[in-house]
This record gives structure tokens, sequence and C-alpha cells, in this order.
């Protein structure tokens, strides 16, 4: 039986993120191994059937851990005499390639999951992350990007081979065959039929920016309505606090984590994504699958997946005018709503599991 290494930075990309691969590979007749920092390992990963490796991984290139990592991957892999390795995230895609680099271990592939060089980053980024996979494709027998921007990026390395795979796909069945009607969801969750319901998934970091919805919010006319935010986060507390400074207080829940997302988009009107940075969101392919009309901001990946005017509206991460403005549209447009999330629904089809899956399979047979 061929043996695969997958090596990632943390261990919950492994369900989060892997699991369409892991079964892909599994079906193959790979024995799958998983190797990074399982510190904080998740009952989740028991399902999943994989041969765990714990190294002492760490997500920041200038931590002097990394370098014992480096050598506990090394290790690991000439001990296992992997067939093949399939790398993940900055530093794991780093540490990855180098161990496999130096042990004359082929093929690797490597997964960007969104350049941490993109258009609007800080210089550092450009400095730091773009000269080192610059010079580490040329280690990557496949280098897999998954939105447009990147891709295009990606053509100038000297990689082996660049491919566009559609991010981790969705399973758009999972909200064509959802059980639970908006009526229903809507009167779980105390919110009449009557009311206005804006949705954001995503942590309360600084990364996923709810402070410029929260701002447009309280710009908006008044009217009736609610806005749900599903997610935890350090800022959390911070964000509480704003709404109550903004006196939006009464109009905004904080959900927390749910499983119960494609229930909770059904029982939306439209989804409220502001992202400064993204690789291809999943949760703004939810709200497609569930046909929400999307307000985010225009960078990589989110205008992969919506057409300004045509899904949604594109806007500056910071333009809370825009947001408001677009905001009190949609909420005056009920037509509108309705034609955008068709759009988005028909839309979203690219991005079904299966076609990822089956991209994935036919890259995997290659080894």
């Amino acid at each position: 039986m061929k043996k695969i290494l997958i090596v990632s930075t943390v261990s919950r990309q492994f369900y989060l993120f892997e699991q369409g691969n892991i079964e892909v590979l599994q079906s193959l007749g790979f024995e799958v191994h998983a190797a990074a920092n399982f510190s904080d390992a998740s009952e989740r990963l028991d399902c999943l059937n994989i041969i765990r490796h714990h190294f002492e991984i760490q997500r920041s290139p200038f931590s002097a851990k990394n370098i014992d990592a480096y050598k506990q991957l090394k290790i690991l892999m000439k001990e296992e005499k992997f067939d093949a390795i399939h790398c993940h995230s900055p530093m794991g895609g780093v540490l990855a390639r180098l161990a496999a680099m130096s042990l004359g271990i082929t093929p690797v592939i490597y997964t960007a999951h969104g350049f941490h060089f993109y258009k609007g980053a800080p210089y550092i980024n450009w400095a730091v992350y773009y000269t080192v996979e610059k010079f580490l494709a040329r280690y990557t027998d496949h280098l897999i990007t998954i939105n447009k921007e990147d891709f295009n990026k990606a053509k100038g390395f000297k990689a082996g081979q660049v491919h566009y795979v559609p991010g981790i796909g969705i399973d758009i069945k999972n909200f064509s065959e959802t059980q639970v009607s908006r009526e229903e969801k809507r009167a779980e969750l105390g919110i009449s039929e009557e009311t206005f319901v804006l949705l954001s998934i995503g942590e309360m970091i600084k990364r996923k920016n709810h402070e410029t919805v929260l701002r447009a919010l309280a710009k908006l006319e008044d009217h009736e309505y609610v806005y749900l935010i599903c997610g935890r986060g350090e800022l959390e507390s911070h964000l509480k606090d704003l709404t109550i400074s903004l006196g939006i207080q009464e109009k905004v829940r904080f959900l927390g984590f749910r499983n119960d997302i494609e229930e909770v988009c059904i029982a939306s009107d439209v989804f409220v994504f502001p992202s400064y940075q993204e690789g291809l969101p999943v949760s703004v392919m939810e709200a497609m699958s569930a046909g929400l009309p999307v307000i985010c901001s225009d960078i990589r990946g989110n205008n992969d997946l919506i057409e300004n005017g045509v899904g949604g509206y594109l806007l500056n991460p910071e333009d809370t005018d825009g947001f408001a403005a677009s905001i009190q549209t949609l909420l005056e447009d009920a037509q509108m709503r309705a034609d955008m999330g068709m759009k988005n629904v028909d839309e979203v089809k690219k991005y079904d599991i299966r076609i990822v899956k089956e991209k994935m399979r036919e890259l995997y047979r290659e080894l």
C-alpha cells in the first residue's frame, strides 16, 4: 500500500479543510499519515482514519522551535519512506518541502490556501512570504492554488505544474436537503417573519473586520432588522462594547459557534462579509448555496465568487458608507434580493465538493 504524508501546522486543518482529500486518497488505496502540532487535537479527528504524527511546528516563521520541528519531520519522512508528500499552510509548506528536498522525496504537492502576499498586503508579507514561496516552488512538483489571483501569481514560479482547484468545495446538497424551514428556524431564534435578517460568519478577529458592518448598521435609517454573527474570537468583548456605543446592541446577536449554519443561512435575508484577507471563503459559498445575496469586501477570493451588482456588492473593506447603502438597498428591495440569491445558487454549483474531489482524484491518480 502506498503511503502519503499530509503536513500542516495545526491539527484542525485536517477535519476543517482536508477531509475531502483524505477520503479521495483512501479510496485510491493510500495509507494516509498526518503530521502537525497535535497539542490541541480535537475528537473530530477520530473519524478520519489517519495515522497521526505530532511535531513541534509553530505558525510563526520566526520561532526557533521550527528548527527542531524540521529535524523531527525529516526523521519521520526517513523512517516511514512516504511515496508522496502533500503540504499545507505557510510553515507546513516550508518545512515539508525543505525536508522532502533534502531526502529526495517526490512527488511533493503544496496547496496554497491563500498566499500571504496579495494585492494590498503589507510590504513585510511580500518581502518574506513572496520570496520564500518563489524559492520553494522549484522544489514543488504540483502547486495548487484556490483562487484566480494566486493562480496568476503562481504561474510565474518555477513549480513543476501549477493547478487551479476551486477551494475545498462545499456540499450544496446540505442546503437543498435541509429539513428545517425558514419559518421554523426564525421561530427557534425568536425572530419574526417581518424582520430583515443580516448574517455574518467568521471568527471575531481583526482580519474578519466585523467592525465595518457594525458601523454601517449605525448609519441605517430606522428599520426592523437583526444582525446575526456566528463565530467566536478575541474581539468579541470589544465588538459587544462597540454595539453599545453605537446604540445598536438590541439589534445585534452574537450566536457563537454553530453546528446549524445551513439552517441559520436559510433563515437570513442577506450575507455580509467585510473581511480584509481570504483564500476562497467557505462561508460566502455557504451563503450563496442558501440563495442569499452577498455584500462583501472586494478582495481576492471574494471577487472570484461574487460579481458586483449581480450576486451582491463588492466594496472596499473599510467603506462603511458603501456597506450601509448596499444594505439599505437590499433591505428595501425584496425582488432584488431574490434575483441576486438565485444568481448565487447557480454560480456556486461550480464549487460543489463533488467537482473539487474529482479534480483532486485526477491529480492524486498521477502519483
